[in-house]
């Protein structure tokens, strides 16, 4: 029985053991490549340079008034050091020493001061070059313009779009002119109505005219003040109605109201008839708590929130005026809200950007908002925003701007770069559309992705991504030796076409769909059943929007037919429909179930009518004890949570469809996966996208919302174009992504993408989830599994149970598919994954048992022939010369324990982070 021993000295060196279990693209690439990188700053060394300067020195201890000119030269020395190394090159040979005594060059040196002054002008030629960026484009929001009574108003933003790239806000210095003079009138970039009627407002900048088509209608009529248009809209601007205020489930200092303002009327009733005369006062509007407390006139936990006279005071103060009235009639409702400018590449710290944000209602009319919206940014470390709407950037990076009003959550992506950034986008290849897509964006950011990994490296990756597999010897050394340029897109066309990317996804799948056994609910033979249909769909390449539309609508029993288990699994009508809206299209609505969503559109009202596809479903038991059959009763309904209303069924930001006589989950199945839902073909495809680059477009996969934007919404928008136009096959998305440009690049970054963590410009590690690392661990070391109800030498990725696991797996962070969240996959190192694979049995026993070292040895490889075999095994390559050097070293040292010693070898290689991570 031999034993592990730490290997010391130089073979530490080329081990990087698992207790660290993070790995940088630095760490990576330090064994395949630190020498390439250390003969370069080699070179100049070799040059000598401090040797070449004394020997100047002594022609200019004869001419002291020529060492003047030799002290400016080191400024000018750099663009000439360029064009130097030649002639360093013969400075190596002694002859060269004798060279600086002679005259000639002294003779030249009068000669050099002259050329230097005309190169000083050189570099100052690029200096006018900078500021010549021209506007290519003038902005104007809104394009048009509705004024509705005498109240309303409309601020109007300009933005001015240059050559470069960059944008400008030039609202101050518009000018702004109406084609028809009396009906509009203008106060800097606010119109104003004067009289009905319509023309055409010309804005003016820089030579560019842009027409806004402006209306006014009732422009001398006052507008009535209104309970929901003007005085609950304040509760959200001031942030009353927030969880950490009045919007708390208890309220807070004895006032409560709904959470950002869900439930109007009860509001107004605890505003109106809760302590009555306590909160507002008739008689004496303005001595009303309400107001006072608002203004810190009086002691206020919340402090004060507007100012006297401020267009919020007044609107409160109006109502009250006007007898605190509750809005009488039908109320028009936000339809829609729209911020400006729609994005922007602002150019250095403290840029500003003013924002407008427009309503839409559902009578037809529009209202500024830009005073009564609440602004957030979600990075203020590159830019910050004012509760006036004021942008202001900081860092580099790129921001999010959101701006809420009613129940509606917009926003608008920003850019900041360092002031005066001087950048030139080089010519890079791009595969297909998704590096189009993604070098769009990267031009924006002025950033250069890295160049593409080695075939060595791509082979390791796509073998690990497709088919959760590690390349063999054989693999490696065609693959390798392959001279066809296109070998890449053959390798995986290949891979696609393996039983192992069946199993891939449906092991994916299988965590989506929470296949487990559930005590007195679901077997373990309902369990395999299920997981049985859900791989003969996968290996048939079933559609994806068939398979999901034959999911949802399943009837039958649970043995008969085994979608059905998918109503077993979770039986709450509530639960159910949070999951499908989870899975299906990456929402997380089960906020919604108390209060409207407070980072998203939907509503308590959108909550229940979604769930209400799921109230039908009906289960009863068969002969078999064991099975249950689900069908639909046909009865059945969901009521709203706050006043008992029976809720009709309707999609999730789509139409109320008609469901009479029909089972309402193959109503929801038909539309849910199909084209007209915006959703479905997006969040499968941001799904696929996060499992080659180990985060989605969108990130969470399942937490898609306005205030958690797409990094790149062209390129989602395009993939799940794509996905819809190949018929939901998603073999083929999975091409499109493995042979772009982007999926092939290097973990080794350049200056102007190593802080990039979010665009995809270069390759990050990815640390190999539970299964496949213990399938891997399993295939180097052949080192059969045995796992419950799979035969000897089954995979870990073909457990069909989500119960069934082992201490590995727990450790590693496999699902146990109580949930559908995405987080139930853990991927973060931890302390006692590093402790299992230094000590555990895993790894220990598994090299002991497969007779790695002892079967090649036996067969009569060199040890040196071992090493290559278990370095191409683990990690696709085979050791550098340095590795090699340590290696012979000990091996030197331990001759008469060469097995021992690479089985040590053996080991250490399982436990690096290079063998452990994706990259």
């Amino acid at each position: 029985m031999w034993r592990h021993r730490l290997l010391t000295g130089s073979v530490l060196s080329l081990v990087i053991f698992a207790s660290g279990l993070s790995l940088s693209a630095a760490d990576e690439k330090a064994p395949a490549k630190p020498e390439p990188a250390k003969p370069a700053p080699a070179k100049p060394a070799e040059t000598k340079p401090a040797e070449t300067k004394p020997a100047e020195t002594k022609p200019a201890e004869t001419k002291p008034a020529e060492a003047k000119p030799a002290k400016t030269k080191p400024a000018e020395a750099k663009p000439v050091a360029a064009t130097t190394p030649a002639p360093a090159k013969p400075a190596e040979t002694k002859p060269a020493e004798t060279k600086p005594a002679p005259a000639k060059p002294a003779e030249t040196k009068p000669a050099t001061p002259a050329p230097a002054k005309p190169a000083a002008p050189k570099p100052a030629a690029p200096a006018p070059v900078k500021p010549a960026p021209k506007m290519v484009k003038l902005n104007v929001y809104p394009t048009e313009i509705q004024l509705t009574t005498s109240r309303d108003r409309q601020s109007v933003i300009a933005q001015a779009v240059f050559d470069n790239g960059l944008t400008q806000d030039v609202t101050s210095q518009i000018q702004f002119k109406a084609a028809q003079p009396g009906i509009v009138r203008f106060d800097k970039n606010m119109v104003y109505p004067e009289n009905d009627g319509e023309t055409d407002v010309i804005a003016s900048f820089g030579g560019a005219d842009v027409k806004l088509h402006t209306k006014v209608v009732k422009g001398k009529v006052d507008r009535p003040i209104s309970f929901n248009l003007d005085v609950m809209p304040t509760f959200m601007r001031a942030g009353c109605n927030t969880g950490s205020c009045h919007g708390a489930a208890r309220g807070k200092d004895g006032f409560r109201l709904s959470l950002f303002g869900f439930d109007p009327k009860g509001d107004y009733n605890r505003l109106t008839r809760e302590l009555s005369g306590r909160r507002i006062n008739l008689s004496l509007p303005h001595e009303s708590l309400l107001l006072e407390k608002a203004t810190g006139a009086v002691p206020h936990t919340g402090g004060k929130l507007y100012e006297k006279g401020s267009e919020h005071y007044n609107a409160t103060l109006r109502w009250l005026q006007a007898g605190a009235p509750y809005d009488a009639g039908e109320i028009p409702t936000v339809t829609k809200v729209e911020i400006y400018p729609e994005g922007g590449v602002m150019d250095g710290k403290d840029t500003t950007q003013q924002v407008s944000v427009l309503a839409h209602y559902s009578d037809g009319t529009t209202r500024d908002v830009t005073t009564l919206a609440f602004f957030s940014s979600n990075n203020d470390n590159s830019a910050t925003i004012t509760k006036d709407g004021l942008i202001t950037a900081n860092n580099r990076g790129e921001a999010f701007i959101m701006a809420r009003f009613d129940t509606h959550t917009v926003g608008s992506h920003f850019v900041v770069l360092p002031k005066g950034l001087d950048f030139e986008w080089p010519s890079v290849p791009e595969y297909n559309y998704v590096d189009t897509l993604i070098h769009n964006k990267l031009k924006k950011l002025r950033v250069v992705p890295s160049e593409v990994c080695s075939d060595a490296e791509f082979l390791r990756r796509a073998s690990l991504d497709i088919c959760g597999v590690m390349p063999t010897i054989e693999e490696f050394n065609t693959f390798v030796a392959d001279k066809d340029p296109k070998k890449r897109d053959k390798l995986v066309d290949q891979l696609l076409n393996r039983k192992e990317f069946v199993e891939m996804w449906v092991m994916k799948w299988s965590e989506l769909l929470q296949i487990r056994t559930v005590n007195n609910r679901i077997s373990y033979k309902s369990a395999l059943l299920y997981y049985n249909w859900l791989q003969e769909r996968i290996a048939t390449n079933v559609p994806i929007d068939k398979m999901v539309q034959e999911l949802l609508g399943a009837t039958g029993g649970t043995f008969a037919n085994a979608a059905t288990n998918y109503y077993e699994n979770e039986r709450d009508t509530l639960k159910v429909s949070e999951n499908v809206a989870q899975v299906f299209m990456g929402m997380r609505i089960q906020c919604a179930q108390c209060h409207n969503h407070p980072f998203d559109r939907w509503t308590m009202d959108d909550y229940y009518s979604f769930a209400a596809f799921f109230s039908q479903v009906g289960r009863k038991g068969s002969e078999d004890p064991r099975e249950s059959i689900i069908y639909n009763r046909g009865s059945g309904e969901v009521k709203h949570a706050v006043d008992n209303r029976v809720m009709k069924p309707k999609f999730l930001g789509g139409a109320e469809p008609d469901t009479r006589g029909k089972d309402r989950r193959v109503v929801l199945s038909n539309w849910l996966a199909s084209d007209e839902n915006p959703y479905f073909a997006t969040n499968l495809s941001n799904i696929v996208w996060a499992h080659f680059f180990g985060k989605g477009i969108i990130n969470e996969v399942d937490d898609v919302r306005v205030s958690n934007p797409p990094v790149n919404p062209e390129l989602l928008d395009e993939l799940a174009k794509r996905f819809t136009d190949y018929n939901y096959d998603f073999k083929k998305l999975v091409r499109d992504i493995c042979t772009s440009r982007t999926y092939q690049l290097s973990t080794q970054t350049n200056p102007s993408n190593e802080r990039d963590l979010t665009n995809f410009s270069h390759a990050q590690p990815r640390r190999l989830r539970a299964e496949i690392l213990l399938d891997c661990i399993s295939q180097v070391t052949s080192a059969p599994n045995k796992f419950r109800g799979l035969p000897l030498g089954a995979r870990a990725v073909q457990i069909a149970d989500g119960n069934t696991s082992n201490y590995f797996l727990t450790t590693f962070g496999r699902a146990k598919r109580d949930t559908v969240c995405s987080c139930e996959v853990r991927m973060e190192p931890s302390l006692s994954q590093a402790l299992h694979l230094l000590n555990g049995d895993t790894v220990n026993q598994k090299i002991v048992q497969g007779k790695f070292v002892e079967s090649r040895l036996k067969a009569g490889k060199k040890p040196l022939e071992v090493i290559d075999e278990m370095y191409i095994t683990c990690l696709s390559r085979k050791p550098t010369d340095k590795e090699y050097s340590s290696l012979v070293q000990v091996l030197d040292e331990n001759k008469k324990d060469e097995t021992n010693t690479l089985n040590d070898v053996f080991w250490s290689l399982l436990n690096s982070r290079e063998f452990i991570f994706n990259h």
